[in-house]
């Protein structure tokens, strides 16, 4: 039953998907009365499929890489991130994060080193990388593209008004694991369509360390809770473990707010006329 659901999950038309994510950009740029396009670019996986996507549907000239390091990223990811921009023929611009940071926790007056703020920082890493996206969008009058898939939405893997701030999701519908396979269809090298998942958020940071299991895992189960609409238990009886079905749906289930409008409150209530007067 596992293979069942495994074939399922790839037996995908990757031309066409291309193609369908392409017109959505097309179509979604025309509506924004944009000049161009602005994609953060890591050297991962998931930026290299959508600036290769965006520069496909619009022109070169129509997308900005902005390459965002702090100075634990690998060396590796910036080369990657510059070899796949020049091998596009976009314009990039590369802007070093840590000062930036440094400066925060100056003014917060927290150590980056506290185990406690750990997390905090890591968010706020990825939040300086969406404020600078967003000025060069501002200023240039761009959209920025979200690099987000169908994975880590629903997982809510990603930091709220961090990576999670953007205009749109080119490959929000697309599982981690289909990206891999639809880069050998559009021209992404191997080497990055294969690297391991890792936000680097921090030193050593590997997405691995903070999920339940690899997307090779993931996915599947991803598939068959939202896609095929089984219950948790159908999808134990499929072969996988229960405790990593059950935290994929808390995950889930926990990360709403990450995928709606913040909550609004009630609206004025009117002074009620007195009859009579």
């Amino acid at each position: 039953m596992l293979t069942s659901l495994f074939d399922e999950l790839y037996r995908i038309d990757y031309d066409e998907t291309a193609a369908e994510v392409q017109g959505f950009i097309v179509d979604f740029f025309r509506s924004s009365n944009a000049s161009g396009v602005v994609v953060g670019l890591s050297g991962g996986l998931d930026s290299s499929v959508v600036a290769t996507l965006c520069v496909k549907a619009l022109s070169k000239e129509k997308v900005l890489g902005l390459i965002m390091p702090t100075d634990f990223t690998p060396t590796q990811d910036v080369e990657d991130a510059k070899a796949l921009a020049q091998s596009l023929g976009i314009k990039t611009i590369t802007i070093p994060i840590t000062p930036i940071v440094n400066k925060y926790a100056d003014l917060l007056g927290v150590s980056q080193d506290d185990p406690s703020a750990k997390i905090a920082y890591a968010n706020l890493r990825a939040r300086v990388r969406m404020s600078l996206l967003y000025f060069h969008a501002n200023h240039r009058n761009m959209i920025v593209a979200g690099t987000g898939d169908r994975s880590e939405i629903l997982l809510g893997y990603y930091t709220k008004y961090g990576d999670g701030g953007v205009d749109f999701l080119p490959v929000g519908g697309i599982y981690k694991t289909q990206l891999r396979r639809l880069c050998r269809f559009i021209g992404v090298p191997e080497h990055i369509a294969q690297k391991p998942s890792s936000p680097q958020l921090y030193p050593g940071h590997r997405a691995v360390d903070e999920l339940p299991a690899d997307y090779d895992v993931l996915d599947p189960i991803l598939y068959a809770l939202h896609d095929r609409k089984l219950l948790i238990e159908q999808v134990v009886d499929r072969g996988f473990e229960r405790k990593v079905v059950e935290e994929v749906w808390r995950r889930f289930e926990q990360s709403h707010h990450k995928r709606t409008m913040p909550p609004t409150g009630p609206r004025p209530v009117p002074i009620q006329r007195i009859r009579g007067l």
